[in-house]
């Protein structure tokens, strides 16, 4: 208890100067001019001044500058929330306590995850590479008007890169701790109207230790292979067709249940792929712009369960798997009228899933209408944006034969910003998010191999949450920072509630959440003149409240203190290096690995994870490319730690590495 009120009060008296002269909407990391363009929020470019929610944006040398491989370890380092991070390349992500869903149906996730601007089709992060990853966005907040269902706690839109200029080819071996193996290709540039960018990556690792020396077998696999390509044709200055595609493959990978009953030959085969064709258009005046899209993809995860170490005991030698389909398709058009920016659309979303588990097969098709405006007063000075969205949901069990629904929803939202001058902005923002009830929960109807009748409720609600956030931003002389505060009252929690010896859901839940959430990073090279780059940097986000209202008693998973804080260095030239901290604290969870039932409650977390990240060039060729050395360690002060009670993470990790641009 002592080692957390005194991480605690150090945090809060880190950020302190930041909050005494207001505050940044910047990431947590780099100096991000609030001109920034960004896309998140209002689903056109706009510039980071203009956003009334809170946001983050990850650059592409922050992610650079990570030792992360995929997005889910890129913000477990970022201090955001109560990350869950399992061996076997799980992650979700966890942001003002609601978090994204790992498997199945992302669209009973909490947090929504977008792949350039529409649904990942996952919400386990581990399956979205780095490798060809240009930036993340990140709303903090709902961002349900957008995007629709699963945007409760936040949106985390990953954007690939777009290729320009000379054509450029890069070439990275790495090897590493525990027989760590990657190698990654990639190419980016643009011919006359033709713009590529694409990478490949392959990665195999072996069973790892953990902090306190244990080895933990069947931590490894085989290997991980990631594709993705974002090409285009541009056929008027603002008109252009995209074709973008990503796969994700992961074989074998271990699954080793708890470490204290250490399955040794489980494991899984995940996937995800998808494809877009995306067409991008403006008018010559550029008062008036377009955009269509088409997308389909496919996320699957295999679990094989060999009966030869059954240490567990739940294994029965029959494979189980769960594959989601999901088609998509995006139109929206923009105006500006005069002070006014209006953005209207249409969103059509099918998905269908199978299970070996029951349900077998389940479908969703969802249309949405949404429309999105801005209105500047006062020279530019007060921005107004507001918003609303209704969607209107299908859902049918197919197998075991169920029935049909249909359900809907409305969810709007208004914000307000004000620039006091080119440094300091002041924004408020109102936001409504929901949940829609699934296939099993709304429409089954059958019985269950143990005997059980399943039996959907058609009368349920969405889960609904409103979010009242303010906050402030400053920029200027390489300083950014930024402080805000927000409440959300989150109701109609669905759950499976026995009825006899059968089962239904019901809407039984409701919560609060209210906290703040703080930013800064000084550049002290560019305010003291100096020929290179030293980048301290915060992120921190504490929960003063997160209560479930009905059992009057602190919300369960959840942690009242996340918290990342480094230095970056960089002669912006041959070397950059990054120290980074993430701090996770404590929180209240059910002890599963107990084996008792119900599971007893226990507390879990504060721990701080060190990472350190160089890269040297060495060799410069200058037309004919340059040879680069990178070097890592990963859990640095060898950190005893577990974002998931009785799955503990890698000990200390080195990695080295030698690059080649071309």
């Amino acid at each position: 208890m002592q080692t957390k009120t005194t991480m605690q009060c150090f945090m809060l008296a880190m950020c302190l100067p930041s909050m005494a002269s207001a505050a940044a909407t910047t990431d947590m990391q780099s100096s991000v001019s609030m001109e920034e363009m960004v896309v998140t929020a209002a689903r056109v470019d706009e510039s980071v001044k203009e956003v009334s929610a809170s946001m983050l944006v990850i650059g592409a040398e922050e992610i650079a500058a990570s030792p992360a491989d995929n997005v889910g370890e890129l913000l477990a380092g970022l201090g955001l929330g109560s990350v869950k991070q399992y061996p076997g390349a799980l992650t979700s992500i966890d942001i003002r306590g609601f978090k994204s869903e790992s498997y199945g149906n992302d669209l009973k996730s909490h947090v929504l995850v977008l792949l350039n601007g529409r649904r990942a089709g996952t919400g386990n992060v581990a399956k979205i590479m780095t490798a060809n990853v240009e930036r993340i966005e990140i709303i903090r907040g709902p961002g349900s008007v957008q995007y629709g269902s699963a945007a409760m706690g936040g949106v985390v839109n990953v954007i690939t890169r777009r290729g320009s200029g000379a054509p450029s080819a890069e070439a990275t071996g790495t090897i590493g701790s525990y027989g760590y193996d990657e190698t990654a290709f990639r190419l980016a540039g643009q011919r006359a109207n033709v713009d590529f960018s694409g990478s490949f990556s392959r990665s195999t690792m072996d069973d790892y230790d953990t902090g306190s020396g244990d080895r933990f077998a069947n931590s490894g696999y085989d290997h991980i292979d990631a594709y993705s390509v974002n090409t285009g044709y541009t056929f008027s200055p603002a008109s252009r067709i995209g074709l973008l595609f990503n796969r994700y493959y992961g074989d074998e990978i271990g699954s080793p249940g708890y470490i204290s009953s250490n399955d040794l030959d489980n494991s899984k085969d995940a996937a995800n792929h998808s494809m877009d064709l995306i067409y991008d258009g403006a008018a010559a005046d550029e008062k008036t712009s377009w955009q269509m899209r088409l997308f389909n993809g496919r996320d699957k995860d295999t679990w094989h369960d060999p009966l030869v170490s059954n240490a567990g005991g739940w294994d029965d030698g029959v494979d189980d798997w769960n594959s989601t389909d999901f088609d998509g398709a995006q139109a929206q058009g923009s105006m500006h009228i005069g002070i006014v920016r209006v953005t209207a659309g249409i969103d059509w979303l099918s998905y269908e899933t199978r299970s070996s588990m029951d349900p077998a097969k389940s479908e969703y098709e969802n249309h949405a209408a949404f429309v999105l405006a801005q209105a500047k007063f006062l020279q530019k000075k007060l921005i107004i944006t507001s918003g609303l969205r209704h969607d209107s949901y299908e859902v049918e069990v197919v197998e075991p034969a169920g029935r049909n629904e249909e359900d809907s929803n409305l969810a709007g939202s208004l914000g307000m910003v004000y620039l006091v001058n080119e440094e300091v902005k002041l924004r408020a923002h109102y936001g409504e998010a929901f949940i829609m009830p699934g296939a099993n929960e709304l429409a089954a109807d059958f019985v269950s191999d143990f005997g059980i009748h399943y039996l959907g409720n058609s009368s349920l609600d969405p889960e609904s949450s409103r979010t009242y956030e303010a906050g402030v931003d400053y920029s200027a002389n390489g300083i950014t920072a930024s402080l805000g505060i927000f409440h959300t009252r989150f109701k109609d929690k669905i759950e499976s509630v026995a009825a006899g010896r059968n089962r239904t859901w019901e809407n039984v839940g409701k919560a609060e959440i209210s906290g703040f959430e703080a930013s800064a990073s000084v550049d002290l090279g560019s305010r003291y003149g100096w020929d290179y780059e030293v980048r301290p940097y915060l992120n921190l986000v504490f929960l003063d409240r997160y209560e479930d209202l009905d059992a009057q008693e602190e919300l369960k998973y959840i942690s009242d203190l996340n918290a990342a804080y480094g230095i970056f260095i960089s002669d912006y030239d041959s070397l950059s290096l990054r120290l980074n901290f993430s701090y996770r604290g404590e929180q209240r969870i059910e002890d599963w690995e107990s084996g008792l039932f119900p599971a007893p409650v226990d507390t879990s977390g504060g721990f701080t994870v060190a990472d350190l990240t160089m890269s040297k060039k060495i060799l410069d060729f200058q037309d004919r490319g340059s040879f680069a050395l990178t070097g890592k360690i990963t859990n640095l002060l060898d950190a005893d730690y577990a974002y998931v009670k009785g799955y503990p993470m890698p000990g200390r990790m080195f990695f080295a590495g030698l690059n080649f641009l071309y």
